[in-house]
């Protein structure tokens, strides 16, 4: 028999009541969890009951578990790694999705999600200026969707020598060439390791970690074989990208497929005033980048382009007498990611998209990278400290002096909780990291990040 709906009505109020809780709390609480993960792991030692607990205690006791061990990374004080918030209308599209409960692999089975997930994708091409046509999948994060669009490469380039990578594996066949600049992210790494293509040729950087089109040139001289060109746009410490037109031509010359890591920086496209940076983007052949961070949707959302449909088709798309396939237009979307079953992850991408508009999204996006300028120029100000990049788009990278001085201060602020920068290694030298990604952050939580630096320092 189908449940009763009043079951889910008290466990979801009280989810919606600590939820609601959670968010006002977060304009004051201090950024950083209370409880390490291990003094949180010691609350939940109790061996497991045998007949079961209530649905709404078990709400209840799971949100008092946890929420000495949250990050606010929903914050407009939280500056780490590349993480966004989320927007009010992606967080309730999300809960939509957990609510319907919808398998969204098939057009034919869940054609809601499908037509709203083509939809946000098409929009997305548009932003974005990408292809018309291409597929979007939507995949985990940023990691994942560099590993669509390398698989992609790494068919296409198999097929155009006659190896059936289907049919007989990577066993045997000719080594695949890949190229990336030696500043790449290492999810970059991880998705060449998951598709058996090992470590790339590292190309040389210039000071912002932008590949050098001659050196690439040099590199790729002697290559006659398949090969492919990994790109940033958007380094992890500059936010700097790699020269997109040249470097795509000279891969395009020697048969290379060209793909685009852009896990915060490919959202530059839609602005105006960061496009040129990206100048002959739209000329690769598969982009990647995580809705999470610049859109600011829900975790779980990576974005996958693909410029030829048929490249990521044929490695992802699965034909079986019990499913369904729409098997023509824009496919299904188990054709373009790895996966048969998965959330209807790309409806929150759709309200988002909404929500904010064209001009909205523009709007995001420089209204983050001048954030980022703000708090470059703020801090800059400051006795000691030593802006290390070209602040070109939503990071900064930093230094105190010398690296023990840079690490007592970037711990400092840690303990200092009232706002959360991360610190790294770059060019050598240890520094603090900014990144700014969420849309909440504004002049008020810069002035406070600054002011958070000069206590740190002062300490």
């Amino acid at each position: 028999m189908t449940a009763d709906p009043d079951v889910y009505r008290d466990p979801l109020e009280h989810a919606h009541a600590h939820a609601l809780h959670w968010l006002a709390s977060i304009p004051t609480r201090s950024v950083p969890p209370k409880l390490n993960a291990e003094q949180v792991a010691a609350t939940l030692a109790d061996p497991l009951s045998e007949y079961g607990i209530d649905a709404v205690t078990v709400v209840d006791s799971l949100v008092a578990i946890a929420e000495p061990g949250l990050m606010a990374i929903p914050s407009g004080r939280f500056f780490g790694w590349v993480m966004g918030g989320t927007l009010p209308s992606a967080m309730a599209a999300d809960w939509l999705v957990s609510a319907w409960d919808q398998n969204a692999a098939m057009r034919f089975a869940t054609p809601a999600t499908a037509a709203i997930e083509q939809a946000a994708g098409d929009t997305l091409l548009d932003l974005l200026g990408l292809p018309a046509g291409s597929d979007v999948g939507f995949t985990t994060g940023g990691t994942m969707a560099n590993f669509v669009g390398l698989a992609a490469g790494r068919q296409q380039v198999l097929d155009r020598i006659g190896w059936d990578l289907n049919a007989d594996g990577l066993s045997g066949a000719p080594r695949i060439a890949v190229f990336a600049g030696r500043e790449r992210h290492a999810s970059v790494d991880l998705a060449l390791r998951y598709l058996g293509l090992g470590l790339p040729v590292e190309v040389d950087a210039d000071r912002e970690g932008r590949i050098i089109p001659a050196a690439l040139a040099e590199a790729m001289r002697d290559v006659d074989g398949p090969s492919i060109l990994c790109l940033q746009a958007g380094n992890l410490h500059s936010g700097a990208f790699d020269p997109m037109r040249e470097s795509i031509g000279i891969a395009h010359e020697h048969g290379a497929w060209v793909h685009v890591d852009g896990a915060f920086g490919l959202w530059a496209a839609v602005s105006p005033l960061y496009r040129t940076h990206l100048d002959g983007l739209e000329t690769a052949d598969s982009w990647a980048t995580d809705a999470h961070k610049t859109l600011n949707v829900p975790y779980d959302c990576g974005i996958a382009v693909v410029a030829k449909p048929e490249a990521g088709r044929s490695v992802f798309g699965v034909r079986t007498s019990y499913l369904i396939n729409a098997g023509h237009g824009p496919g299904d979307p188990i054709d373009k990611v790895p996966e048969m079953s998965r959330r209807a992850r790309g409806v929150p991408v759709w309200a988002a998209l909404q929500e904010l508009g064209r001009s909205g999204v523009i709007a995001l996006v420089e209204r983050l990278a001048a954030n980022a300028r703000a708090l470059a120029d703020g801090l800059s100000l400051l006795p000691g400290v030593e802006v290390l990049n070209d602040v070109v788009f939503t990071q900064v990278s930093l230094t105190f002096g010398d690296d023990e001085n840079t690490r007592r201060v970037t711990e400092n602020l840690i303990a200092d909780g009232t706002v959360w920068m991360s610190g790294s290694h770059w060019q050598d030298r240890d520094i603090l990291r900014i990144s700014v990604s969420n849309w909440s952050t504004d002049d008020t939580d810069v002035a406070t990040a600054v002011d958070a630096v000069r206590r740190a320092m002062a300490r």
